[in-house]
């Protein structure tokens, strides 16, 4: 009777071992799959805008220069030659000094001229820079560099930003949260809020890596 019953404590046993376990690597796994989904959805989030706003920054530094060139241009000026800034001529992020033949666009883009151009220039400046200085953020929430949140960093970057932490909510609430923060302050030019909650990641030890600096140089090419 004695053996009967320790037969079947050690067959629950090992089922209940056997079960644990499982359940371990099933949380294991879909912790990691969330952490990798969100890291890798906000970074691109935020890359996409980016890139957007490199292109409307580009676009009025362009008639930016060409303003400033008509206004100093002489009567009867040199033919000019393009200058490129930054990038190749053929890349979409290329700011070139114009010639007349880009006056009609600059003109009809900024009807009140140099003024609407200059207002132009610092508000997608102020978006770009914005928009890089959150990148640069989500990755040095990645504290150890390996393209994923884990549940202590995520709970620091939603903190930071002065969002709430419910892991029960599940990775793609997390996610539209950090989105949402993100579009918003990116419409406000918040730059301020952003600083804010990087000072935040900072005082808990987080630091701009030189793996973090490699990716943000990409982005800013």
């Amino acid at each position: 009777m004695q053996t009967r019953f320790a037969h079947r404590w050690f067959l629950a046993w090992i089922l209940f071992c056997a079960f644990t376990a499982g359940s371990v690597s099933l949380i294991m796994a879909a912790t990691q799959s969330n952490s990798i989904d969100i890291f890798a959805r906000f970074t691109r989030h935020i890359q996409r805008q980016a890139e957007t706003d490199k292109q409307a920054f580009a676009a009025a530094s362009q008639c930016l220069s060409w303003f400033y060139k008509q206004q100093h241009q002489r009567p009867a000026p040199p033919a000019m030659q393009s200058i490129v800034w930054s990038r190749p001529a053929d890349t979409p992020w290329t700011v070139s000094d114009s010639s007349e033949q880009d006056a009609p666009g600059c003109r009809k883009r900024y009807p009140s001229g140099l003024d609407g151009v200059r207002a132009d220039f610092q508000r997608t400046q102020a978006f770009l820079s914005l928009s890089l200085t959150f990148y640069e953020f989500a990755l040095v929430g990645d504290g150890d560099d390996n393209a994923l949140y884990n549940s202590r960093e995520l709970q620091d970057i939603l903190l930071a930003l002065d969002l709430s932490f419910e892991p029960s909510l599940g990775a793609d609430a997390q996610l539209r949260s950090l989105t949402s923060k993100f579009d918003m302050l990116h419409e406000a030019r918040g730059m301020e809020a952003l600083m804010k909650g990087m000072g935040k990641l900072y005082d808990q030890g987080y630091r701009v890596t030189p793996a973090d600096k490699a990716r943000l140089n990409r982005v800013m090419e």
